[in-house]
């Protein structure tokens, strides 16, 4: 087997069979080995934790593990509206994500809203539909068919 000592790897490697931990960059490692246990585990297992009702309105955004100067905290993104019942179970997941883990884990939750893509959606229709500006541009499109199967769906729209 011949050697290669001029690779972007980690280590100079024999030609043939490798081990995974040798195939991925440092950067990915570091990351693993920082908090992509914790979260990971917390994305796969998230329901379980949570439970059904705040699994609908509620998933993990990101862990953020404790230094000397701060705490480890895990951030929550919440659909607007709800906030108030994730807030009020704060307790109840930290305490359920640090017997899940088996050690203190989490210590606080920050959360975030975000509105829901089905009421950003309804907006964007009303806006769009109701502006007269795209049938101005839709009569100046030259060709025909296309002209005329937009025109038909502008109108499809402006009925619901």
């Amino acid at each position: 087997m011949r050697s290669k000592n001029y690779t972007k790897q980690r280590y100079g490697i024999i030609q043939g069979l490798r081990s995974f931990k040798n195939t991925l960059p440092l950067k990915i490692k570091k990351v693993i080995n920082k908090k992509g246990h914790i979260f990971s585990e917390t994305l796969e297992n998230w329901k379980y934790i949570v439970g059904d009702e705040l699994f609908k309105i509620c998933f993990p955004r990101s862990f953020k593990n404790a230094n000397r100067v701060g705490k480890s905290y895990l951030s929550i993104m919440v659909k607007r509206g709800n906030e108030v019942d994730v807030e009020y179970s704060k307790k109840i997941i930290i305490n359920k994500m640090n017997t899940f883990f088996g050690y203190n884990v989490i210590d606080d939750i920050k959360l975030i809203t975000f509105e829901d893509e089905d009421i950003l959606f309804k907006k964007k229709q009303k806006i769009i539909f109701t502006n007269n500006e795209f049938s101005k541009k839709i009569s100046k499109i030259k060709n025909e068919k296309v002209k005329d199967s937009l025109l038909e769906l502008s109108k499809f729209f402006k009925k619901k």
